[in-house]
């Protein structure tokens, strides 16, 4: 199955739909995951510095003896590893982890206050060097974007953030529409701390689909880019089913109204 592409602000193009590997720890657990998704169609792999596997998801493609160009490897510079020799250095050893030429995404995992815009401008460096061939940010609020504008000389191509049924943030996917810049939900499934909802459960049965294809195909029908984490290979295969229907609009609408503002991992809106 080809999964569909969407097209960057900067003319590269992301696939929407991929494998999130937070918290995947060991290269057993990241070998079974990689060889499942790449089994049922996946071809996005997203790391970062702080999940400590960069260097396994570069094995395991290795070993898969997959063509580079047919993968899309995002990876995120750390909190730690922020400011602008910090970001150059850490990047240098994500390339060597992921032993890579280039790769497809680097993101900044996070907008800290006082070293966000020398980072940035050193993530531009890297991209016009070609070593990577898109450059965003994660957990970015529309007033950290704002702010991009004053200094920034390449927009963020992608604005990577949890979303999901429970926390759909509509004024950020409608600034980042309206700003050319794709976003990536992830957590798309909420880790699971919302799994009992009455109207999820009556959307599923109405489309013969599970209680989680339902809430990945409504971040798909918004336009988003979806990375789901899970290290077992039937919940991968189930996960990436979600092509072969389309949630109407009325649906749409019912799903929308469940929105609780509800975070499961940090909250940015907090940063200065």
């Amino acid at each position: 199955m080809k999964i569909p592409e969407i097209k960057l602000n900067d003319g590269n193009k992301i696939p929407q739909f991929g494998l999130g590997l937070w918290k995947i720890k060991t290269y057993e657990e990241i070998k079974i995951a990689f060889d499942s998704a790449i089994e049922n169609g996946y071809t996005l792999f997203d790391s970062a510095q702080v999940y400590g596997n960069e260097e396994f998801l570069g094995r395991a493609i290795k070993e898969s003896k997959i063509d580079r160009s047919k993968l899309f490897i995002t990876t995120k510079i750390f909190i730690s590893n922020f400011g602008h020799k910090k970001a150059l250095k850490s990047f240098d050893e994500s390339l060597k982890n992921l032993d890579m030429e280039y790769i497809d995404l680097i993101l900044l995992h996070f907008p800290v206050t006082l070293l966000r815009k020398k980072t940035w401008l050193a993530l531009e460096e890297i991209k016009e060097s070609g070593r990577a061939k898109s450059i965003g940010v994660s957990n970015y609020t529309i007033r950290h974007l704002e702010e991009m504008k004053k200094y920034a000389k390449i927009i963020p191509a992608v604005n990577q953030v949890e979303l999901h049924v429970f926390l759909q943030q509509p004024e950020l996917i409608k600034y980042c529409l309206e700003n050319n810049i794709v976003i990536e939900a992830y957590s798309p499934l909420a880790h699971g701390k919302a799994m009992y909802d009455k109207t999820v459960s009556e959307v599923a049965s109405k489309y013969g689909k599970t209680y989680t294809q339902i809430m990945l195909r409504f971040l798909l029908e918004k336009g988003l880019v979806v990375i789901p984490k899970s290290t077992h290979p039937e919940r991968i295969k189930e996960n990436i089913e979600i092509f072969d229907f389309k949630l109407d609009e009325e649906d749409m609408k019912k799903l929308s109204k469940l929105d609780k503002n509800l975070r499961t991992c940090w909250d940015p809106t907090l940063v200065p």
